[in-house]
């Protein structure tokens, strides 16, 4: 489930966040193969120039400690040690997660420049594919998807199994009341 980071304190995220572009069905066996290992996670940092060189090495660290798909959102007017730093973790994008960590910065920030991402996390190896899901749902696939359907919310990372279509949707809601887009991704 997508979560939120405050200076250093891991929260569940309470408010829906904008959607990722909605990924298409595929099978099981698809899915399998293009998932990525839930644990291992890489660091992209966004610009070079916005944090001191000591801050932006605090950050990459704190992020490796994110699950992925994650991103850490930032006022450039306050840096780093604000309130308004904020990393959303474990979406099934990092544009998802992005959304997310903006808008909760923009809303957290005193100064005047709009929050920038600072830095996202993604699978170790990461490249486009055709299905991405966070490392709880790539987790829980691997542990838990025997055919039926899996369904996701790109707003908060939800996700769910089930038999068929409307269970896995229903599995995705209950995972997450917030989670009103849930969408079959995945379907045998």
């Amino acid at each position: 489930m997508g979560q939120f980071w405050v200076t250093g304190t891991l929260l569940a995220l309470v408010g829906a966040a904008g959607a990722a572009m909605a990924q298409e069905a595929v099978t099981g066996d698809a899915a399998g193969q293009a998932l990525y290992d839930a644990k291992a996670a890489e660091v992209e940092m966004a610009d070079r120039d916005l944090l001191p060189e000591d801050q932006s090495k605090v950050l990459k660290m704190v992020a490796l400690d994110q699950p992925y798909y994650a991103a850490i959102a930032i006022s450039p007017d306050e840096g780093l040690m604000s309130e308004a730093t904020v990393a959303a973790a474990n979406y099934h994008s990092v544009e998802a997660a992005s959304a997310v960590a903006v808008a909760e910065c923009n809303a957290k920030k005193t100064g005047a420049a709009g929050c920038v991402i600072a830095a996202m996390v993604r699978p170790e190896g990461w490249q486009a594919g055709q299905v991405q899901l966070s490392a709880d749902a790539t987790a829980g696939f691997r542990a838990g998807y025997d055919g039926g359907a899996m369904a996701v919310s790109d707003a908060t990372g939800s996700w769910g199994i089930g038999a068929d279509d409307a269970a896995a949707i229903a599995a995705c809601v209950e995972r997450n009341a917030a989670a009103s887009d849930c969408a079959v991704i995945i379907r045998n």
